[in-house]
């Protein structure tokens, strides 16, 4: 039986979008991706949907990367009328919910890009929790609000 249970989490795990599974610490991630910068760009971002399925809350408060000096937890909140990027100490997992850091909402900066990121590539993302555990994540790097090189908006 346990060997099925390893088994199953196996396919678990390499079966998703981009690679996740399940830790110890019980949060699912899945459906991560970078976001491809134009060149001389020094800042990207990381997005994920992370599903806490343990009994209890639980939270990141930190990250790192190797294509990146630093990454921070971020959010936008709107102040003003306008919409503006904060730095944030942590983000809540509460128990069996997921929560989806996207684009204009919560994510994971990555500052001082040490190489461009090019779409079909991927990246590594280490993910750290309010209880000492990491979780290594990796996503594909994807274009986002604009159409690939060489494409138009208009049909033809």
């Amino acid at each position: 039986m346990k060997r099925l249970a390893t088994i199953l989490g196996s396919v678990l795990f390499l079966g998703a979008g981009a690679p996740a599974g399940l830790p110890a610490n019980g949060v699912e991630v899945r459906e991560a991706y970078a976001r491809a910068v134009p060149p001389g760009q020094s800042n990207s971002a990381m997005f994920m949907d992370l599903t806490n399925d343990s009994g209890t809350d639980c939270a990141v408060v930190g990250a790192e990367s190797p294509v990146c000096k630093t990454a921070e937890l971020h959010t936008h909140i709107h102040q003003g009328g306008m919409m503006m990027m904060r730095r944030i100490d942590r983000i809540d997992l509460p128990a069996g919910k997921t929560v989806a850091l996207q684009p204009g909402g919560l994510h994971v900066m990555l500052i001082g890009l040490k190489r461009p990121l090019v779409p079909g590539e991927s990246v590594d993302l280490t993910l750290i929790f309010a209880d000492g555990s990491r979780q290594l994540v990796e996503g594909p790097v994807r274009r986002i609000g604009m159409p690939p090189m060489g494409e138009s908006h208009e049909s033809h």
